[in-house]
């Protein structure tokens, strides 16, 4: 894969959050920064934990974090089966 097929596959993952935290109510955004620091830093299985755990510690509280992980994941795949279609 060329580097430029990377950055479109890394965006369109971006994008793919930044939507499934909006379908499920979540304020959250993730700029290109905060992504590449997140794939960095763990493997993307858990990109999430790894921000609900140092960004959104509170929300630990009430829900169960895998819960969490699998609700966002969900949507994230819905989401990009939509534009692969």
């Amino acid at each position: 894969m060329n580097s430029r097929s990377t950055r479109d596959t890394i965006e369109t993952e971006r994008n793919a959050y930044n939507v499934a935290f909006c379908e499920l109510g979540l304020a959250w955004y993730w700029d290109a920064q905060t992504y590449a620091e997140l794939r960095a830093a763990s493997q993307q299985s858990c990109h999430v934990r790894r921000y609900l755990e140092s960004q959104q510690p509170h929300l630990l509280r009430a829900y169960d974090a895998d819960f969490l992980v699998q609700a966002i994941e969900a949507k994230r795949m819905q989401f990009s089966r939509t534009l692969a279609s």
